[in-house]
């Protein structure tokens, strides 16, 4: 008999705050068809369309917005490819990432949130903009089982707070 306030947890749910990443935001402002060619020779992957990622063991690329991807990773080769057709900003400074991870890291998600965290709608490799507690976030789903959340670093202890918080109210 487990007696109340007392139970064995064996599928958890984490939230790890990561260690800080080289992090910016690319912008294309003109040439689009042009510059997604040279990224693509330059990179060995295609731009990703909205909504996903694409990626190597040195970069990945997120896109949020339609001419807005986040990057994380060593961005040596695509300052040298934009030229004069877009830009690389450094946010990695205002930006905290935490993984998410075990079997309710979508229910967790959706406390303090409106959007739909279903497999079909946030599949491996896909990223989304979104609100959660009244902060935006941008999230990236890496695995079944996980997902990387971009917070503000301002807002990143109360959210982290939140999630603690509503942890264990997951299944309740």
């Amino acid at each position: 008999m487990i007696l109340p306030g007392n139970a064995t947890v064996t599928d958890a749910t984490s939230i790890i705050a990561l260690p800080a990443a080289p992090l910016h935001a690319l912008e294309i402002w003109s040439n689009p068809q042009d510059l997604a060619t040279r990224v693509h020779k330059a990179l060995g992957f295609a731009l990703p369309p909205m909504n996903r990622s694409a990626g190597n063991a040195a970069i990945t690329l997120l896109r949020y917005e339609p001419t807005v991807w986040l990057v994380e990773g060593d961005t040596s080769v695509l300052a040298d490819t934009l030229g004069d057709d877009g830009a690389l900003t450094a946010i990695g400074g205002g930006i905290v990432r935490f993984r998410i991870a075990g079997p309710g890291w979508r229910e967790l998600l959706l406390e303090g949130g409106v959007f739909d965290t279903s497999p079909a709608a946030l599949p491996v490799g896909a990223t989304a903009a979104t609100v959660i507690d009244h902060v935006g976030v941008r999230l990236f789903a890496t695995s079944e089982d996980a997902c990387i959340v971009y917070v503000p670093a301002s807002y990143a202890q109360s959210l982290h707070h939140f999630w603690e918080e509503a942890l264990p109210l997951l299944g309740a």
